[in-house]
């Protein structure tokens, strides 16, 4: 198979992958207990106005026609409008979904980084204390849950040391007294672009401790992987070849062997970083960070299934997406794979 065919078969996979999810999604709501247009009408509504919202809303009509209409404006764009917000769904969640990534992207930087130099350490340190220090590190970042991190972190950071901000994206005050020019979404990003230093402060120590709770499990799962590839490639004839002629041993392992183990840790960093896109819910609940998780959270607690089924199939696309790029990535850079 060539390299080309590899990757138009990818592609064809990830369009049939997002299909099943949207269908399943759309199911799966339609099974739930509950009544979206008496939702959409609120609480204190007539029988008559929810009747009026059914037929609004298209709930009168079959499944299979609700269905067929449904994939149809998804495609074009049209996901609907939430039940709560009372705006386009698309719209919220492109709302919203700024500052998720930046504290996805912060998380997963610095998750990587120090997850492929201590992967690294323990590699080269195996059997040594500071490989079973590390080890115990990583066990723990993955094995942590979320929630209870978060809680931690507050409490050390915040109620013992007094250092950085509980919860929320800004400080009241700083907002007030210096404005953020809105251009990216990201708060610390547009406070750099535009120059606006104490904003730029204010969020960057908001930022911290969500960072820090998100970036726990992949990190762990990073150094894991870096460790146990590392190992593999040491182990390879043309490592010890190039010990036995004197290679200097930095060389050695950042020159040759992490270039030759860094396939599965760019598999790993690509899959951690959709499952943080659903890891950060909790973060953001606990955190009051207002991104996608703190809006699908809300959605849910309302019954809100146009945005419940949104969130789903913008999650769903980001985790495929991430996957196929990684693929190809693999693929162009060892043809092996597009051949197998």
């Amino acid at each position: 198979m060539t390299i080309w065919a590899y990757v138009v078969r990818r592609i064809a996979l990830a369009v049939l992958v997002l299909f099943g999810v949207a269908t399943i999604t759309f199911l799966m709501v339609r099974i739930v207990p509950s009544d979206p247009a008496a939702v959409y009408v609120g609480s204190n509504a007539r029988p008559e106005q929810i009747a009026q919202a059914r037929r609004d809303l298209g709930l009168d009509k079959p499944l299979y026609v609700q269905y067929g209409i449904y994939m149809k404006n998804l495609v074009k764009g049209d996901w609907g409008d939430s039940l709560r917000t009372k705006r386009p769904v698309l719209n919220d969640i492109m709302h919203f979904l700024p500052t998720s990534l930046e504290l996805i992207i912060t998380a997963l930087v610095v998750a990587t980084i120090v997850g492929v130099i201590f992967g690294v350490t323990t590699a080269h340190r195996k059997g040594t204390w500071i490989d079973l220090v590390m080890r115990v590190f990583s066990t723990g970042g993955v094995s942590i849950p979320a929630f209870w991190l978060a809680l931690m972190l507050q409490i050390a950071f915040f109620r013992v040391l007094h250092l950085l901000p509980v919860a929320g994206q800004s400080d009241i005050f700083v907002a007030q007294a210096h404005p953020i020019t809105a251009i990216t979404g990201m708060p610390v990003v547009d406070a750099l672009i535009t120059g606006n230093w104490p904003a730029f402060t204010d969020s960057a120590r908001h930022l911290v401790l969500p960072m820090l709770c998100l970036a726990a499990y992949p990190m762990g799962v990073i150094m894991r992987m870096t460790r146990s590839s590392m190992l593999e490639a040491m182990g390879n004839d043309y490592i010890r070849m190039a010990r036995a002629l004197g290679v200097p041993p930095r060389t050695l392992l950042y020159k040759d062997a992490l270039k030759n183990a860094f396939g599965p840790v760019l598999t790993v960093i690509g899959l951690t970083f959709a499952y943080s896109l659903t890891g950060t819910f909790f973060v953001e609940l606990i955190f009051a960070w207002p991104g996608l998780g703190y809006y699908a959270t809300t959605s849910i607690l309302s019954m809100d299934y146009p945005a419940i089924m949104g969130v789903t199939i913008m999650v769903a696309a980001a985790y495929v997406l991430v996957n196929l790029a990684v693929d190809l990535a693999q693929a162009f850079l060892d043809p092996r794979i597009a051949l197998s």
